[in-house]
């Protein structure tokens, strides 16, 4: 098992610091871990001038899977925008092929009271949002921002491809057939074109998977329904930009950003495993950040990648210990228990473990 280990920025290091406990732990026992470091994002531009240097990409391509800490911080904000951090996630999507991206909301029953939504509308919450990665207004083209100031024009084109639309269909519904055999499929076609074909598509392959239920949602009832009753999904299915914003507002339902990990996968099983919280620079450094994204992250890596359930299944169980044992980083802890650090944290699932 080759893994490339990416800390990037802010509290990337400290959370991958706790990640790496568990592979030791992992590998002393006699599980075939192997590990290599390398920059990424603003770390990488700092060093060598860019965010995504060909020695990281090269180790990426090499390995089975990727653990990526988090990268960006407003320091780097003047970059012009191909030096950005934000660069180095976008191009491995891209040269990786990344295109899968599996972002779950699953509310632990400790962390119940932690949602700033009444207990009894996300206490059993589990959703798996399935995003598409690679296509989308994030990578359409024309694009940019021409003419004179007072009369300038910008543009992003929202591009998908048949074929793009078809194999994240195919990830949706065998994600589904897998849990609760419920496929939610989200778009606008009402008014966005792309998304007829994507919903037109949609139809098509359902015939494929007769055992799967599918039902079509506009996105903007989507967002209204995450947070009127989230527990009617099982599996969401979307494009690029629509999941980025969904899948945010549905971590939110769990309490804290800082509990849910990501995958991002490849045609073959190879992915990219992050926390979806991002850098937080303004705690960088102060042991305040939740491990807890990252180390599940490295579950979803096992269980998706390496095809081993009992390692994911165990490192999972671990971080419900920790949790029945009382322990919240700042993120989560009430206003009546004492938050324990980063570390604390991540040496009460290396214990459970």
């Amino acid at each position: 098992m080759k893994i490339a280990l990416l800390a990037g920025d802010g509290i990337g290091p400290e959370i991958l610091a706790e990640a790496k406990k568990i592979l030791e732990i992992l590998r002393k026992e006699g599980q075939p871990i192997e590990t290599e470091e390398a920059l990424v994002g603003g770390a990488a531009y700092d060093a060598t001038g860019e965010p995504l240097p060909a020695k990281t990409l090269d180790l990426v391509k090499r390995s089975d899977a990727v653990l990526f800490g988090a990268v960006g911080g407003p320091r780097y904000d003047t970059l012009p925008r191909d030096k950005r951090p934000e660069k180095a996630i976008l191009g491995l999507r891209k040269e990786c092929d990344f295109f899968a991206n599996l972002r779950p909301a699953t509310v632990f029953p400790e962390l119940a009271d932690a949602s700033t939504l009444k207990a009894e509308v996300v206490s059993g919450l589990d959703i798996m949002i399935v995003r598409e990665l690679t296509g989308d207004i994030y990578f359409g083209q024309p694009r940019g921002v021409s003419g004179n100031k007072g009369e300038r024009v910008g543009i992003n084109t929202m591009h998908y491809t048949e074929p793009q639309i078809r194999r994240i269909l195919h990830v949706g519904f065998k994600t589904a057939r897998a849990r609760g055999k419920q496929l939610t499929s989200i778009d606008k076609m009402n008014v966005l074109e792309t998304t007829q074909l994507w919903r037109d598509v949609a139809d098509e392959i359902a015939r494929d998977y007769p055992d799967v239920r599918l039902s079509h949602m506009l996105v903007d009832n989507c967002a209204m329904q995450l947070v009127r009753n989230p527990r009617q999904f099982d599996v969401v299915v979307t494009g690029n930009m629509f999941g980025d914003i969904l899948s945010d507002e549905a971590s939110m339902l769990t309490g804290s950003i800082g509990m849910l990990p990501s995958a991002s996968l490849d045609a073959n099983g190879k992915g990219l495993y992050e926390p979806i919280h991002g850098s937080a620079p303004d705690i960088a450094g102060k042991g305040l950040a939740n491990p807890l994204a990252m180390i599940l992250s490295m579950a979803m890596m096992f269980r998706y990648t390496f095809q081993r359930a009992d390692i994911a299944d165990r490192i999972e169980k671990a971080v419900r210990a920790a949790l029945a044992s009382g322990l919240r980083t700042a993120d989560i802890a009430g206003t009546k228990s004492k938050p324990v650090t980063t570390t604390e944290m991540g040496s009460a699932v290396v214990k459970a473990l």
